[in-house]
């Protein structure tokens, strides 16, 4: 039996399961993937052999590829949130971490694209932590 991991986006219109386990967890820093975040990076996790099923709000799931790249974000029309795409013809599922509704088992796999990274994202280890937000 393989595991099964629940999922959904920010506003809980689109839920969604994923049976089977992740064969790697990518940090991707490239140009699109900041755009499409937000952020520095993307955090995915992908999987060749685990299955999706979408359990309620498959209408409210749209997906952009970018023009003339493999770039593809899935996302929820509601509110945003970034959501899993079959890529590839259907062979790659891919799986923003974020989005699943448990803690995974699986560990960040490499940071991609590191040579276009944000300039800012260097020694985070020292800028001040606090564990909510601060008043």
């Amino acid at each position: 039996m393989y595991p099964i991991k629940s999922g959904a986006c920010l506003c809980g219109a689109v839920q969604f399961e994923v049976e089977g386990d992740f064969d790697a967890f990518f940090l991707c820093h490239c140009q699109y993937c900041q755009k499409d975040t937000g952020s520095a990076h993307a955090a995915n996790l992908f999987s060749a052999t685990a299955t999706l099923r979408w359990l309620s709000g498959l209408d409210k799931v749209n997906t952009f590829t970018l023009p003339s790249t493999r770039h593809q974000k899935s996302f929820c029309t509601v509110c945003g949130s970034a959501l899993p795409t079959l890529q590839e013809q259907g062979n790659l599922l891919v799986v923003p971490a974020g989005s699943l509704n448990q803690a995974i088992d699986i560990r960040p796999t490499a940071h991609l694209f590191l040579a276009s990274k944000a300039s800012w994202e260097h020694d985070l280890q020292q800028v001040t932590m606090y564990s909510h937000l601060p008043e």
